[in-house]
């Protein structure tokens, strides 16, 4: 995972912040599409597209800080 060291922290706070919760208003993408997992009407491709769109910042950012926190330790 020797590339998830090279992406800058900073980068992937900021993707997590706006692509991951955009838009803003009304709700984020990502609530309503979780919410559409959730109750299994998550069917078409573009929305989970758009689902995987919006969370890949988020795991990116959770990942990388997972990796910091257990190497770290070492």
């Amino acid at each position: 995972m020797k590339w998830l060291d090279t992406l800058p922290l900073g980068l992937l706070i900021v993707a997590a912040i706006f692509l991951g919760l955009a838009p803003f208003f009304p709700e984020p993408h990502i609530v309503e599409k979780v919410r559409m997992l959730m109750n299994g009407t998550l069917h078409r491709p573009i929305d989970i597209f758009d689902l995987f769109l919006h969370a890949l910042p988020i795991v990116l950012l959770l990942l990388k800080l997972l990796r910091m926190a257990v190497t770290a330790g070492k």
